[in-house]
């Protein structure tokens, strides 16, 4: 068994690991001032590193070593940047990772284009693994990154529908295909997949690694909705109630609009359909969530599925010997929910 210690000292080891090939895929060249510089500057700030590590460690458990996945774990975390950039504008957030979001502090039309750079410099690590592991393999790391990056835009397309449309008739169920295309395929599905098509060299069977991935990544958004609301001022690194003041049809949102009087949900579709949210309307709707308990809901939803991810690791680890990159993806699971920023 990991202990939480020696789990955060893998985690920031592959994560420190990732970081140093992540900065080598960033030009130093012009355009400096307006492109690369920003993006060598905004890579640097580094986050968990949950979904790089994910992937060296899949591939360790498969029988690989963590050279092998390197790039791909790379090119994880340059598309995840890329996403967090393009994100942030829709949202019209205003800190992530404790500091000035990209658009903030250079403005919308750099923000935008720095993202675009992000996307596109993701497949100079996957055109590496052409001479790292030949044609074969590398078609295949490559071909999921295509599916997943094809399933993150349509979740993120269908989140933005609902509140573009008012859609406030959601269910749990509504809420997790969205999760699926939108965060598990390339934040938890991705990276496992990939990991473990380069360790076990194409042999391992992936479809119980996207059954895992799925309870895994949706364990970790709900959770992630959830610290938007109890975290304290700063120690989350994002806007404090940001889910709220953006209109997201979160979970525990969903549930509200369910479980409140007829007055009080009058309240929260009005304030969600305004084009203005002032911060004492915003408060009052997350002291709501905590009265109707949704707040508890959705950490108790979060925790059935973390169950299932548990469930399930077993048969998609089947066949993986022994190793402490097994017992780290296992400890990842009771991570995802008990982690507090």
């Amino acid at each position: 068994m990991v202990t939480a210690s020696a789990l955060g000292d893998r985690l920031d080891a592959y994560r420190d690991l990732t970081a140093d090939a992540v900065v080598r895929y960033v030009p130093v060249r012009e355009p400096r001032r307006h492109l690369y510089d920003p993006l060598r500057a905004y890579t640097m700030r580094g986050g968990k590193g949950l979904r790089p590590a994910l992937c060296l460690a899949a591939c360790e458990a498969f029988g690989g070593e963590v050279e092998d996945a390197l790039p791909s774990a790379a090119a994880v975390e340059l598309l995840h940047t890329a996403f967090l950039i393009h994100d942030d504008i829709e949202d019209g957030s205003e800190t992530r990772r404790g500091r000035s979001t990209m658009h903030v502090a250079y403005g919308v039309p750099l923000a935008l284009n720095a993202g675009d750079a992000l996307a596109t410099l993701c497949f100079r690590p996957l055109l590496d693994n052409v001479n790292l592991l030949g044609s074969r393999m590398s078609r295949l790391v490559t071909a999921e990154f295509h599916r997943a990056m094809e399933s993150t835009v349509e979740g993120q397309a269908i989140e933005l529908g609902w509140r573009a449309e008012d859609v406030f008739d959601l269910t749990p169920v509504d809420y997790l295909d969205m999760v699926l295309r939108k965060t598990c395929a390339y934040s938890t599905i991705l990276p496992l997949r990939a990991g473990a098509l380069l360790g076990s060299w194409g042999q391992a069977d992936l479809e119980p690694l996207t059954q895992f991935g799925y309870a895994l990544g949706a364990a970790f958004q709900i959770q992630d909705d959830v610290l938007d609301l109890v975290s304290e001022d700063g120690r989350y690194g994002k806007d404090v109630l940001g889910d709220v003041r953006e209109g997201k049809r979160t979970l525990i949102l969903l549930h509200l609009v369910h479980a409140a009087s007829a007055a009080d949900r009058e309240f929260v579709v009005a304030l969600l359909r305004s084009g203005s949210r002032p911060d004492g309307a915003v408060r009052r709707v997350a002291e709501m969530m905590r009265d109707y308990g949704s707040i508890d809901f959705a950490t108790a939803y979060a925790a059935t599925i973390a169950r299932s991810a548990a469930e399930s690791f077993d048969e998609a680890f089947a066949g993986c010997p022994p190793s402490s990159a097994v017992e780290f993806l296992r400890e990842i699971i009771p991570f995802m929910i008990h982690r507090s920023a």
